[in-house]
């Protein structure tokens, strides 16, 4: 996959540096390449060679056993991102996904997508670092000792095991992600850099939220006489699925900052803006047709469903422009059964399906 999408590291790697000192708002980004790169190549290039932000770098080499914890976080966001939004117009899909920036215009194009992909990747960051500590793989993190003891005997459970313990992965993706407090409203606030920011905390926040409390039951014959609970986050699938429905349900805010964040129509702005929720700035492009300026891959091509009234079906996916219909011919072998002495012997089974694809 990585090979795919940068056949030549080190050159990728440079280029994306060169963008860096050009456009220092990309770091972002550019961090998420180590997701998609070939494996093992971040480890070799070392931290000083990735396309990292300068403070990145720095935390880098002071903890260079995160490494793998933050390649794990970059592929599990872009992951999570392309699964929620597969059925979609925007797909999280660049036209030419490459070292600079995988997620292409829409990192720095202050939208509902720009949203989600801060949210996710910042909690993607918060659940990757956090897994390391639970697994033991670090030295100055572990399971949560606050809930070593504890419980309530009336009720007959107490903690154990190993709770996960988010604090220091919240920790990490703030440092790694936001970089030192700045004031980033005001007079000459950055209304984009306050949406980033924002967003990053809303999906570490959805971490935290969607923490829940396992437990084993101890007794005679399973009679669940005494329980040992801990704490452990959701699959990041669930987190993922909250992150959409926080996108779904977003909030545009004015560019215009003053005091704090708020709110573009005035009508609205006495309703608070809580630090869970997706913030955009800018109304999404459109995403059916082809854009290259703004690397827009338009729907052209993708497969839908026929049937579906949903975002994947040929009606809003093809944007009311139509669909063709081609038949697929599949071959696999079928009713197998083993053959004493000593081989298995099958059927070849065809059947036909029908593809449907936006023209």
């Amino acid at each position: 996959m990585g090979r795919a999408a940068c056949g030549w590291p080190r050159l990728c790697v440079r280029w994306a540096a060169l963008l860096l000192v050009l456009c220092p708002c990309c770091a972002h980004g550019n961090w998420m390449w180590l997701g998609i790169a070939s494996f093992g190549v971040p480890e070799k290039l070392g931290c000083a060679g990735l396309p990292l932000s300068g403070r990145q770098k720095e935390l880098c080499k002071r903890k260079p056993h995160l490494l793998p914890s933050i390649r794990e976080g970059a592929r599990l966001g872009i992951q999570e991102c392309r699964s929620q939004f597969r059925h979609e117009r925007w797909n999280c899909l660049p036209l030419t996904p490459d070292a600079a920036s995988v997620f292409g215009a829409e990192l720095s194009s202050g939208t509902k997508e720009t949203a989600f992909i801060y949210a996710v990747t910042a909690a993607s960051l918060v659940h990757s670092v956090t897994r390391s500590c639970s697994a033991g793989n670090m030295t100055e993190c572990s399971c949560d000792t606050n809930l070593q003891n504890g419980g309530s005997a009336a009720e007959g459970w107490h903690w154990g095991g190993c709770s996960d313990d988010i604090h220091y992965g919240m920790w990490f993706s703030r440092k790694f992600l936001d970089g030192p407090p700045t004031n980033v409203t005001g007079k000459d606030g950055n209304g984009l850099i306050a949406m980033n920011l924002h967003n990053n905390e809303a999906g570490r926040q959805a971490v935290a939220t969607l923490l829940s409390v396992d437990c084993r039951c101890h007794g005679v014959s399973g009679s669940c006489a005494v329980k040992t609970c801990w704490k452990t986050m959701s699959s990041f699938e669930k987190i993922g699925r909250y992150l959409k429905d926080k996108y779904e349900n977003s909030i545009q805010i004015s560019d215009r900052l003053k005091k704090k964040l708020r709110r573009k129509e005035k009508s609205q702005r006495k309703i608070p803006i809580h630090k869970e929720d997706l913030l955009y700035i800018n109304k999404s492009p459109n995403y059916c047709v082809e854009d290259r300026k703004l690397g827009i891959p338009g729907t052209q091509g993708r497969e839908c469903n026929r049937t579906s009234e949903g975002p994947d079906g040929c009606n809003l996916l093809c944007c009311g422009r139509g669909y063709n219909t081609h038949v697929v011919r599949h071959v696999e072998r079928c009713e197998c059964k083993f053959v004493w002495c000593c081989y298995v012997r099958c059927r070849r089974c065809e059947s036909m399906t029908d593809v449907h694809t936006c023209k």
